[in-house]
């Protein structure tokens, strides 16, 4: 992107709904947004992004994007709080047990002949697919040898995930989900209680490196035996989907793995023929060609 140039509103996930005004308001805050903080928002779908943008705005008191705008150029501890906000996602330790059951019994023989397996959870928020993986492959006596990459746009979860912090209401869930997907111990094991969260033990940590990358502008930074970007792509529009694909099926190596969200799948997108599925009701997939 050359400089003074902007994200475009003009694309196939724009929501036909919003009136012209409030498509020029819109793409006037993407502009700004951009100016401010170098994210770019342009390949977001913009349904969800209005819906966020409301929720900021009332949650806020103020009086619509505009007001908005101003507030973010005049304190960058709002322009955090904002950018917090509108990337939030939902994540949790060994979410969809079933999945993380699979790539236990799939995928880990794999990796085993692997000297150095590399591994990158894209979007990885907090870090809770991270962590659950650093455990995974632990258990499994080969975590000393990988490395875990987990990046994230949104610098904010990024320091949580380097803190390796759980918060400790979901606790009972992960420990729920951790059991479902053939967790060997406790999952308490691997973590230390404290009065407003629980810290993973250092030992979890230690193979995992955090990160900032914009899968929207940033390239591929290495080669990966495996990739998850799980529950991530559902928030983008038909063109950035594409080029997130582009880059992981670069950025695998042949017969590689990449693992997507329930909601996510390869069919009908031009990378479909470059995989095969490893279970029909997982998102798991294996690079063929």
């Amino acid at each position: 992107m050359t400089p003074g140039e902007h994200p475009s509103c003009d694309d196939p996930g724009w929501d036909t709904n919003v009136a012209g005004r409030e498509a020029a308001q819109l793409q006037g805050f993407l502009e700004r947004l951009f100016d401010l903080s170098g994210v770019d928002l342009s390949g977001y779908g913009k349904r969800a992004l209005h819906r966020r943008l409301r929720s900021v705005i009332k949650g806020e008191g103020l009086s619509g994007l505009g007001e908005l705008t101003e507030r973010m150029h005049a304190d960058p501890c709002f322009l955090a709080r904002v950018l917090d906000r509108i990337l939030l996602r939902v994540t949790t330790m060994f979410r969809d047990p079933p999945f993380f059951r699979l790539f236990r019994q799939r995928v880990v023989p794999v990796l085993r002949t692997y000297p150095y397996p590399r591994l990158w959870v894209a979007g990885c928020s907090t870090g809770q697919e991270a962590f659950s993986l650093a455990i995974l492959l632990r258990e499994e006596g080969m975590y000393d040898r990988c490395r875990i990459y987990a990046t994230d746009i949104n610098e904010a979860v990024l320091e949580q995930a380097r803190a390796g912090l759980l918060p400790l209401a979901s606790l009972d869930e992960y420990e729920h989900n951790y059991r479902a997907a053939g967790g060997i111990r406790c999952l308490s094991d691997y973590y230390t209680r404290r009065e407003t969260a629980a810290v993973l033990d250092p030992a979890v940590l230690d193979r995992i490196a955090v990160f900032r990358h914009d899968l929207a502008r940033d390239a591929s930074f290495n080669e990966f035996h495996v990739i998850f970007c799980r529950n991530v792509l559902m928030y983008f529009d038909e063109a950035l989907r594409e080029r997130v694909h582009r880059l992981f099926r670069e950025s695998l190596v042949r017969l590689g793995f990449l693992g997507l969200g329930q909601s996510e799948a390869l069919q009908l997108t031009r990378h479909e023929s470059a995989y095969e599925a490893l279970a029909p009701r997982q998102r798991l997939y294996r690079r063929v060609r």
